[in-house]
């Protein structure tokens, strides 16, 4: 698919690595291992790609350092080192504070600190000089994510003419909704410096290109192909919605394995004559938990036959600990779960387990094993990959996914899993019951589709899809599944 590409250099905010350096003054390097790394890291290995981003640690690092550290990872990366303040205001601020919650239709979390707003193109500047510093003529550059938005203006003012993709993994929000943003001029502007840009779903594709049709009278876009391309009176610039995914096999594969198997089982055995209902979110406001909680209240009010029969397992990933909206959002957490528990908990059973802590790789699969319900009930997400990994893991067939249809992943997902309003604590509440009342015959015939659905559009798939989307002369004819 990428046959026309000779190198990939990938930008993201940060490298898939992370560095901090010990009381012995030796740096210590973390290896990422998300799906985008698993992705790409094949793509950079075998064209000799660079990986540019920061490396998570305000202290200098040379390059060679770096190489040095991580030359088993078969590509190149080059650190972007940024100051502490540039930290607080372009990703804590900006990103973070405006951008995060105004792209997940939270506008009213917003802070528009015009600070911000010098730090993040400031930022994006830096950013792009190290590209230009290391881009050659025939490179590819990929940018990734609401961090970087700014970045292909950048280098047209250096004078780069690469071609140049940028891929969004949040959602974007309604033409009423960016308008809110002060410089939502500037970051169109500066959008249409892409060659490519790439939405999770055709919403979101379709939400860029209504905003574009409002703000430029003479635009020409055909919005019925998979990828479109939109005409300005200044340039051309393709567009296209690439779900991402996960690495199916590999979960699936790590799933079926006799450790995980094992661990499950003790799992089950710890919360006897229970439906598991599991909840994996990272600490966020838009991930819905509370909301989650008073639905999963409601079904133990409306529904008493669920009393001692269900159970939630609900694991929050410590995020932004230092946040203090993040801190006020833990402790509502934490009150609605001891209150839950105090109201319904009885002799042998407490309705709902919390978590507050990162899971290693084998015990999460564990869980998913375990899990005879998964509830995915974000506010609003870009894709939500815990429901794919869920439905991966699922080696058995015998899982429920409720998911939110504000979810990307319900895009997908809709025909077999149980979409929900988060919003709507009594539906939510419905589903539950409905899950936990699903015949086997039901609950094997859904999980197959969903598995289905999501090995035949894994990650490699979405690398494939993007790049060709990015070369190919002829949109017409997307690559197979």
């Amino acid at each position: 698919m990428t046959q026309n590409i000779e190198r990939v250099i990938v930008v993201s905010n940060r490298l898939p690595i992370a560095l901090t350096k010990g009381k012995d003054g030796e740096w210590q390097v973390q290896h990422g291992s998300g799906g985008l790394v698993t992705a790409l890291a094949p793509v950079l290995r075998d064209r000799g790609g660079l990986w540019i981003g920061w490396p998570g640690t305000f202290e200098e690092i040379h390059t060679d350092e770096l190489t040095e550290m991580t030359n088993s990872t078969g590509y190149a990366l080059k650190p972007v080192i940024l100051t502490e303040e540039e930290v607080n205001q372009y990703y804590f601020g900006f990103s973070n504070e405006i951008l995060w919650p105004l792209f997940h239709s939270l506008q009213s979390r917003c802070n528009f600190d015009p600070a911000y707003w010098a730090s993040y193109q400031s930022v994006n500047r830096k950013f792009a000089r190290i590209i230009a510093e290391n881009a050659q003529e025939t490179d590819y550059i990929w940018v990734h994510d609401y961090h970087l938005l700014l970045v292909a203006k950048e280098l047209r003012a250096i004078g780069l003419k690469n071609k140049v993709g940028f891929f969004l993994h949040t959602p974007f929000p309604p033409s009423d909704l960016f308008n809110i943003l002060p410089w939502r001029a500037q970051i169109i502007e500066a959008l249409l410096q892409y060659d490519l840009i790439g939405f999770q779903t055709m919403r979101d594709r379709n939400n860029f290109i209504h905003y574009m049709e409002s703000l430029i009278g003479d635009l020409h876009v055909d919005a019925r192909r998979p990828v479109c391309m939109i005409v300005t009176p200044q340039r051309k610039i393709r567009s296209g919605a690439f779900p991402i995914s996960i690495d199916f096999k590999e979960f699936s594969r790590q799933a079926a394995t006799r450790m995980v198997s094992e661990r499950a089982q003790q799992l089950r055995n710890a919360i006897t004559n229970c439906q598991i209902i599991l909840g994996v979110d990272r600490l966020d406001y838009s991930k819905g938990i509370p909301e989650r909680l008073r639905a999963f209240r409601n079904a133990l009010e409306c529904f008493a036959e669920l009393r001692g029969k269900i159970a939630l397992v609900q694991i929050v990933v410590p995020s932004r600990a230092e946040v203090p909206e993040y801190q006020i959002l833990k402790a509502e957490v934490e009150r609605l779960v001891g209150e839950i528990n105090g109201e319904f908990s009885q002799a042998g059973w407490v309705p709902i387990h919390y978590m507050y802590r990162s899971l290693e790789r084998d015990e999460l699969l564990a869980y998913y094993r375990a899990a005879n319900i998964a509830l995915i009930t974000p506010l609003r997400d870009g894709m939500n990959l815990v429901a794919k990994e869920y439905c991966a893991a699922n080696v058995d067939n015998n899982g429920v996914l409720i998911l939110s249809e504000f979810a990307g992943a319900a895009t997908q997902l809709r025909t077999s899993a149980l979409l929900v309003n988060p919003y709507d604590i009594e539906g939510v509440a419905s589903a539950i019951y409905r899950a936990y009342n699903m015949n086997t015959i039901e609950r094997r015939l859904r999980m197959r589709n969903l598995r289905h659905s999501i090995a035949r559009r894994d990650i490699f798939w979405w690398v494939d899809f993007f790049l060709w989307a990015a070369t190919t002369q002829n949109l017409e004819h997307p690559p197979r599944h």
